[in-house]
């Protein structure tokens, strides 16, 4: 007798399906032409045909065989459109073989042209069964509008009403605060569709983040998504930890620079140290966070070396930040530059007493900034100060090269003398910050002098005071812009002498410290007269 199952199916490995072969093969062009050649069997033993990888596995192959004994026909809904749309490329089932006016193909064609009527889920559902069979949906074309889909009811929806594009969206959500997905207060920290999307994997959301882009959502909330999916997936134990790491930073690297968080950044350099990252893809990560490093706190500078035997801390990567930073345009923006500059002076003065950091390496370090990046030297000549007393062994050529980088005419008085009393830094050093301070000694003596004269005239009061009276250009209330002029006068007067006094100090000390160390070549030479 004929069995009504002469064919038996084993797809994937998942299913066997026993099934009548004439049946399929009246619908499957595949089928046709493989059992076509198969040779002629027992009666009483049915065929076997293997798949391996058939698109859709055995859920796509059961509703293939409904198709086919209903003789061409069968419902189609946005759950199971992708799905009979991949089996049927793959089985061939195209309109020769069709008993109907319209092939599976063509059906599922025309039922995906009316996505814009699907839910949300379905079409997230959709977008998850392409996925799976990415390179078919691709070619195919379904991909690309199953995301314009997705991608369309983001860019239109309110972010704080999730229901605005479908009330049951929540279904696919992996929930990680219940409270922070609809609420309007929570709203600017995470989107209603940022859960949504966690079940795509990174290549399927490098489709989706792109086609964003290209459409002008706003950088600021793709970058948020971003940082979160990364967060999200490294929390799991993913193989492929490093591929959504790269892929992330290459989508936030095509990202406006001011749209990606800066602590984000230094996260993501943190938790990929261990990542083996490729060449450009730290390279692209680093450029980043030089780019706005003036946004950077120490903690985020102070990043472990890994090598510990060169120093505790990896100077190298900061060196690059900062030549990051500068090529970026951070020299043009002097405010910006002044706030790296004051955050590599704390970072210094942190590395200083590191005894394996090369005297090289901070050199580097002090001269990586042009001398506008600060007003005042005081704190790198404390960083200085720090690393000289640690690298004690420091030759003074290697102390020369280090301390060249200071501009003497910005030290504060005070640093100043301490630098001419510090037997750690070279005489030379102490001669050079004396002759900067009486260089503004006699711009502050002359200008006073200036102001003294200016078209006026002096006038001896009684105690013998002097009181500076213009003769000629005085205002409606002469009296009182009098007793202004005097104030002023006086004050200026007190820190001429308060500076001369000091000076003075000073350049006592100098000379018993210079006489100390006659046998030096860099002090043969008699000091100047600073202040006479």
């Amino acid at each position: 007798m004929k069995l009504s199952f002469d064919l038996e199916v084993d797809v994937n490995g998942e299913e066997i399906f026993f099934v009548n072969k004439e049946k399929l093969c009246s619908f499957s062009g595949k089928l046709n032409k493989l059992l076509s050649k198969a040779p002629v069997t027992s009666v009483t033993k049915p065929l076997k045909v293997i798949f391996n990888d058939l698109p859709g596995g055995a859920e796509a192959f059961e509703l293939l065989i409904r198709f086919c004994y209903n003789n061409g026909r069968i419902q189609i809904t946005p759950n199971n459109t992708c799905l009979l749309y991949f089996i049927a490329q793959s089985m061939e089932v195209t309109e020769e073989e069709v008993h109907s006016s319209d092939s599976l193909i063509k059906q599922t064609e025309k039922a995906v042209e009316s996505i814009s009527y699907w839910s949300l889920p379905e079409v997230l559902i959709a977008l998850k069964q392409c996925q799976n069979y990415f390179q078919l949906s691709e070619s195919s074309g379904i991909l690309d509008k199953v995301i314009d889909s997705l991608v369309a009811r983001i860019t239109t929806a309110s972010d704080t009403s999730p229901s605005a594009c479908s009330p049951d969206s929540s279904f696919l959500r992996i929930s990680f605060d219940t409270k922070s997905n609809i609420s309007s207060k929570n709203s600017h920290r995470r989107a209603w569709w940022f859960d949504d999307l966690l079940i795509l994997n990174i290549e399927m959301i490098d489709r989706v983040i792109r086609r964003m882009i290209s459409l002008k959502l706003e950088h600021n909330k793709i970058s948020k998504f971003l940082f979160y999916y990364l967060k999200c997936k490294l929390s799991s134990a993913s193989d492929e930890k490093r591929m959504v790491t790269e892929t992330v930073i290459d989508l936030l690297y095509s990202l406006d620079k001011n749209s990606v968080s800066c602590k984000g950044l230094f996260d993501i350099l943190r938790i990929s140290s261990s990542q083996n990252l490729s060449g450009s893809c730290r390279e692209r990560l680093e450029n980043m966070i030089g780019s706005q490093i003036d946004q950077a706190t120490l903690d985020s500078l102070l990043i472990s070396s890994p090598s510990r035997t060169e120093s505790l801390y990896d100077v190298n990567i900061l060196l690059r930040f900062l030549r990051h930073f500068l090529a970026c345009g951070g020299r043009t923006s002097l405010d910006r530059l002044k706030k790296v500059a004051s955050l590599l002076d704390l970072y210094m003065a942190e590395v200083a007493p590191d005894v394996y950091l090369k005297h090289s390496k901070f050199v580097a370090l002090i001269t990586a900034l042009p001398d506008t990046a600060r007003d005042s030297h005081d704190s790198l000549y404390r960083a200085i100060d720090m690393y000289l007393v640690v690298h004690n062994r420091l030759t003074e050529a290697e102390k020369m090269k280090i301390c060249c980088s200071i501009n003497y005419a910005k030290l504060s008085l005070q640093s100043c003398k301490h630098l001419a009393q510090n037997p750690k830094f070279p005489p030379r050093t102490a001669v050079q910050a004396l002759l900067s301070q009486q260089s503004k000694l006699k711009g502050l003596l002359h200008d006073s002098n200036n102001f003294k004269s200016f078209d006026s005239e002096q006038k001896q009061s009684k105690d013998g005071d002097q009181t500076l009276l213009y003769g000629k250009k005085l205002d409606p209330d002469p009296l009182m812009e009098n007793e202004k002029l005097k104030a002023h006068l006086k004050g200026m007067q007190w820190r001429v002498i308060e500076l001369e006094k000091a000076c003075r100090k000073m350049q006592n000390q100098m000379a018993k410290m210079v006489k100390s160390k006659t046998s030096s070549p860099t002090c043969s030479r008699p000091l100047p007269r600073l202040c006479s």
